[in-house]
């Protein structure tokens, strides 16, 4: 005989349970719920639009304070200086300016002087302070570039000093004002883009400081930075991922890197004075040894960045390139690292941009000296961007404070264009998924 089962009914209590009602939607309670739930979606999704928006705001405070106070140091100011060098009777051959040392002949020649005295007879007593420390240098280029010159009366724009050049753009005193107002309406002021500034390097007159020196000296030390923290962090990434055994000395070693990625960055600085330049005396303030500093100080993170990149490939891709007769080393260089690389560049993007704005380990190993050239190699000495700002930060004079805020420009810029590189190269990896 066949037997049907039939499901048996649960008995609770020796009764059939009730079934369960619906939940009725409509009714005021459960309208009164929906209505606060959606309350609290509205509230939350408010409170980030505004933390978003106050960020963007601080973000635009921020570049806008730098974009008004740092443009005027990208204008140079300059005055229509009139020259009778006749009556000024340079004594100077016309044979020395086509010589070596026709800067030392016009030097000695009283030209500084005599620029002084024409400024002087062309706006007044007063007319050799309108005048840069420097505009006698404009003046002896262009006798250089023009030696008949001297035979006639011309008129050369020379560089206007940074009161003059302040003038219009800020508070100053009524005098100097009204000196800028006089020179504005007979002519003698124009404006333009001061590529000197971008070409220049540091000096103590501001009408003349550029940015170039250091500029050169942070391209040099990045390069450095990167040509030894990258190989060798994404190395040392590979071998405590794939080859590392898990041991106590492992462990160790992982917990050792932790902590040196929290380390403060004098302690850096400190470990570079004592090693690079009290044990291996290498070059005081030269761009090799602030790689070097910088270089331990970024490795850390690199090293954590990608572990963590490395990790984050499946296993499967590892399984697949062993069944198919890959060796352990094809493994890891031709499936493994490719993938982790965009991971491992995002790290490298925050190291480098650390990096790129450290001020305290590089003034431990001398790179505040004053630097009046731009460096020529890795061993000569320089100066940085973040170095450089925070020597004009500390200037008396109020020319500085535009060359301060456009050296800050400089900065960022430089470390946009650093970060879009590394972005476009993760973003580039990143399609190989």
């Amino acid at each position: 005989m066949s037997s049907t089962l039939v499901p048996e009914v649960p008995v609770t209590n020796g009764r059939e349970p009730a079934e369960r009602a619906p939940t009725d939607w409509k009714t005021h309670a459960m309208q009164s719920r929906i209505r606060k739930r959606y309350a609290a979606e509205r509230r939350f999704r408010l409170l980030g639009l505004g933390a978003v928006a106050l960020s963007a705001a601080f973000l635009v405070f921020l570049l806008g304070t730098m974009l008004i106070n740092g443009a005027g140091g990208f204008v140079r100011t300059e005055i229509a200086l009139p020259l009778d060098f006749p009556a000024l009777s340079l004594d100077v051959e016309r044979e020395q300016l086509a010589q070596r040392g026709a800067d030392l002949a016009l030097a000695g020649a009283g030209l500084q002087n005599a620029v002084g005295v024409a400024a002087v007879s062309a706006f007044g007593d007063e007319g050799e302070d309108y005048l840069a420390d420097n505009a006698w240098l404009t003046v002896r280029e262009a006798i250089k570039d023009d030696p008949s010159i001297l035979d006639r009366r011309v008129t050369i724009a020379v560089p206007a000093s940074s009161r003059i050049h302040l003038a219009a753009t800020d508070d100053a005193e009524p005098a100097i004002e009204a000196a800028a107002a006089r020179l504005n309406a007979a002519g003698a002021l124009t404006r333009g883009f001061n590529w000197s500034f971008l070409t220049g390097s540091d000096s103590t007159d501001p009408t003349s400081a550029g940015i170039w020196g250091a500029l050169k000296g942070s391209l040099l030390t990045m390069a450095v930075t990167l040509a030894l923290a990258f190989p060798i962090g994404v190395l040392s990434a590979i071998y405590l991922e794939e080859y590392a055994p898990k041991n106590r000395w492992t462990d160790l070693i992982e917990v050792s890197i932790n902590n040196l990625a929290a380390v403060p960055s004098i302690i850096f600085g400190l470990l570079g004075l004592a090693v690079f330049l009290g044990t291996f005396n290498m070059p005081r303030s030269a761009p090799i040894v602030g790689g070097l500093t910088l270089a331990l100080m970024i490795m850390p993170v690199i090293v954590i960045a990608g572990r963590n990149a490395i990790k984050a490939v499946p296993p499967s891709i590892r399984d697949a390139a062993l069944g198919v007769g890959a060796s352990r080393v094809q493994v890891v260089f031709h499936h493994v690292l490719p993938l982790a690389l965009p991971g491992i560049l995002t790290g490298t993007i925050i190291g480098m941009a650390r990096a790129l704005g450290e001020t305290a380990p590089l003034l431990m190993i001398g790179m505040r000296a004053f630097i009046g050239s731009a460096p020529e190699d890795l061993a000569s000495p320089a100066t940085v961007l973040p170095v450089q700002i925070f020597l004009w930060s500390d200037q008396v004079s109020s020319g500085f404070v535009e060359k301060t805020s456009a050296a800050i420009i400089v900065l960022l810029v430089f470390l946009l264009a650093m970060n879009a590189l590394a972005i476009y190269l993760r973003n580039r990896f990143e399609t190989r998924w």
